[in-house]
């Protein structure tokens, strides 16, 4: 006979599992936006930690969490790895084309600052990126100027150059990363949901 106690065992039981279904449909989606240069795994994560502390809203009796803190720990891990590939990126290629340090370190700042002043440049998002990478190309040509190491602007275009193209492939090293977080994060919720935990 079913009772009223497995009825809402099993209600309950179905909630968890659409919330984990909506995380993982949502947490792709958020992981994909750092293509376009929005914070997406850190979105993933702040997702699925208001999830973890809401869960005992909807998880069956027995159940104690919907991730776990190892796998959350872990995703914040590889996040924080994917960004530090993307700002060290800019500053590996000014190198390889030849940059001086100072070079080198105005790229990273340059990126640093153009993706906070394209914040509020239209269109959203892209205006950030856009003005990211311009930042990271002015940011190597204005270290190579005043490194003294090098001729008057001609001679910053190549390192300068290769910082933009560093940049732009650092942000397309933070699209693993937040993959991996998002995978580590589903994987940890349907092992809990089909174990328990």
């Amino acid at each position: 006979a079913v009772t009223l106690a497995t009825a809402g065992d099993v209600a309950l039981t179905i909630l968890a599992w659409t919330v984990h279904l909506l995380f993982a449909v949502a947490g792709a989606r958020l992981a994909l936006t750092v293509l376009v240069g929005l914070p997406g795994a850190w979105m993933l994560i702040a997702l699925a930690l208001v999830i973890e502390l809401a869960d005992g809203l909807w998880l069956p009796a027995g159940r104690s969490v919907s991730f776990g803190w190892w796998p959350l720990g872990v995703a914040v891990a590889i996040a924080a790895a994917g960004e530090l590939a993307e700002f060290l990126a800019g500053a590996v290629g000014a190198r390889r084309a030849g940059s001086t340090r100072a070079g080198a370190i105005g790229a990273v700042i340059g990126g640093l600052v153009g993706a906070i002043l394209g914040i509020p440049v239209p269109p959203p998002v892209l205006g950030s990126l856009v003005c990211s990478i311009l930042g990271t190309f002015v940011g190597a040509i204005l270290g190579e100027l005043t490194s003294g190491a090098r001729p008057p602007l001609q001679g910053t275009l190549r390192p300068a150059t290769g910082a933009t193209i560093g940049r732009i492939l650092g942000t397309l090293a933070k699209v693993p990363a937040a993959a991996a977080a998002w995978a580590i994060l589903v994987g940890a919720g349907l092992v809990r949901l089909v174990v328990g935990g």
